[in-house]
């Protein structure tokens, strides 16, 4: 009997308002405050390469984690340009930043203050070239033809650039 009348009340609100239905079906609510978003917004400004990982860089607690970080080594980004986050050590970060990025799951990968992704999006544009393209656009490594230009020139200490 109360299947009955659930079905019938839930026929005559979607025939008044179905849009009203489906918008409010599936959300769920969540509040980060002002202080935890101006401390997650400090901790993105605050280094070049900021991860938000389950673990650390060293010791990876999740396999996406761990994937991210060992795309960010192939990469050559240098250990002094990036700063992790372990979001395992803190719940409050760890929902906050989900919510902050509007982005559901972790790692969450930030490059100047610009949220670029996740392991899946990280590992495509790592697989197509372009998040090379991307750090050496974003200064995090040197482009390839400075590399080029800093093996050509010869050092100041060779015998080639003392005069005579």
């Amino acid at each position: 009997m109360f299947r009955t009348t659930l079905r019938s009340s839930v026929q005559l609100l979607s025939r008044r308002a179905p849009s009203t239905i489906l918008r409010t079906q599936g959300t769920a609510y969540r509040y980060l405050t002002q202080e935890a978003r101006s401390q997650i917004q400090k901790a993105i400004e605050a280094s070049p390469v900021v991860l938000f990982m389950k673990g650390t860089p060293d010791q990876p607690q999740c396999g996406f984690s761990r994937a991210v970080v060992q795309i960010l080594e192939m990469q050559g980004v240098p250990p002094e340009k990036l700063k992790a986050y372990n979001v395992l050590a803190d719940p409050e970060l760890r929902s906050g930043i989900k919510e902050f990025s509007d982005w559901p799951t972790i790692p969450q990968l930030y490059v100047n203050g610009e949220f670029v992704g996740g392991c899946d999006i990280l590992l495509g544009m790592h697989q197509s070239g372009e998040l090379e393209t991307y750090f050496e656009s974003k200064g995090i490594i040197p482009k390839l033809e400075e590399l080029a230009d800093d093996a050509a020139a010869p050092s100041s200490n060779s015998d080639a650039s003392k005069a005579p």
